[in-house]
C-alpha cells in the first residue's frame, strides 16, 4: 500500500539516496555521471536539508520509495523522484497527482517540470500522465564536455472553459 506524506527531517538519509539513484539512472543517457556524482550528492544533501518541508514523500510498505518538491512553492516540479526499484508499480503516477493537487491549492492552473531531453523515462512518464514538451534548448555542459538538450514539460490542470455559453450563473 502507498502512503503520501510530507517530509520529515529524520528522511533525509533516504531521500539524499534514492535521488541520487534516480539521478544516475537519468544521467546514464548523457554520459557517465561519475565526474558529476560527488558534486550531484552535495547538492541532493543540501536541497534536502534546507528545503525537507517542501517535499512530499510516498512510501510503499513502509520504505520510502521517492519524493517530489515544489522548490519555491509555485507550479514548477523541481524534483521528482523514484527508486528505480519501484519504477513502474504506479507510485510515480500517486506522486504526481498529489502534488499537482498541491500546485492547484495554492493557486496555479498549470504544472512545469523540467529535465535533459535524453531522459527518455522521465519524458515517457510526464507525456503519459498529460505533460506536453512546451520548450527545448541546449546548452553547453563543461563538467561533461558536450551540449545537453534540456526540455519543459508542461501540463494544463485547471480548465479555462467554464463549459457554457453566455454569463455564467
Amino acid at each position: 500500500m502507498a502512503v503520501i506524506r510530507n517530509a520529515r527531517q529524520d528522511d533525509e538519509a533516504a531521500l539524499v539516496q534514492i535521488g541520487l539513484l534516480s539521478w544516475e539512472k537519468a544521467m546514464g543517457a548523457v554520459g557517465d555521471p561519475s565526474s558529476m556524482r560527488e558534486s550531484a550528492l552535495s547538492a541532493f544533501r543540501d536541497f534536502v536539508s534546507s528545503s525537507w518541508l517542501t517535499i512530499l514523500v510516498i512510501e510503499a510498505h513502509g520504505t520510502v520509495a521517492g519524493w517530489a518538491a515544489c522548490e519555491n512553492r509555485d507550479d514548477l516540479i523541481t524534483d521528482f523522484w523514484i527508486e528505480p526499484q519501484f519504477e513502474g508499480q504506479g507510485l510515480g503516477k500517486a506522486l504526481l497527482a498529489d502534488i499537482e493537487a498541491d500546485i492547484v491549492r495554492r493557486g496555479f492552473d498549470k504544472a512545469r517540470v523540467e529535465t535533459h531531453a535524453q531522459n527518455d523515462g522521465a519524458v515517457g512518464f510526464f507525456e503519459k500522465q498529460g505533460y506536453s514538451v512546451h520548450w527545448l534548448s541546449s546548452a553547453y555542459q563543461p563538467k561533461i564536455d558536450r551540449d545537453i538538450q534540456s526540455m519543459g514539460l508542461s501540463k494544463q490542470l485547471v480548465s479555462d472553459d467554464p463549459g457554457t455559453y453566455g454569463p455564467n450563473f
